[in-house]
């Protein structure tokens, strides 16, 4: 395909020589490594990273924090639902031990008055 601008290889070359000296211009003319422009902008960038860096770590100790809280709630609640089933448990076993005596005491007047009508029939027989 024919370029309508530079249709002979003469055109096509000279354009490509001026090409590739405005590219070197382009590179003579960029600024150089201790520039103080290009200085300023690197210690503009090195304090957005430095910048960022730390709201990154804050981050991280905040959540950090959070989990170590969390941890803590957790415990606390294990800890308490422990103490209230070991609570519960010497309740029962309180309860238990009452209805235990209860019956017992039952028993013992129960056997008392079967004792009291066997003496009765004994003396009645007698």
């Amino acid at each position: 395909m024919k370029n309508p601008a530079h249709p002979t290889f003469a055109d096509r070359k000279q354009h490509a020589a001026e090409a590739k000296k405005k590219l070197l211009e382009k590179f003579k003319t960029a600024p150089k490594l201790d520039d103080p422009e290009l200085a300023a902008k690197r210690a503009e960038r090195e304090a957005i990273a430095k910048a960022r860096e730390e709201r990154r770590l804050e981050r991280e100790r905040v959540k950090a924090e959070t989990k170590a809280r969390k941890i803590a709630e957790e415990a606390a609640k294990a800890e308490a639902a422990l103490a209230a089933e070991i609570a519960e448990a010497a309740a029962r076993e309180a309860e238990e031990k009452l209805e235990l005596e209860r019956h017992i005491a039952e028993e013992a007047a129960k056997k008392a008055e079967r004792d009291a009508r066997y003496a009765a029939r004994k003396k009645r027989k007698r």
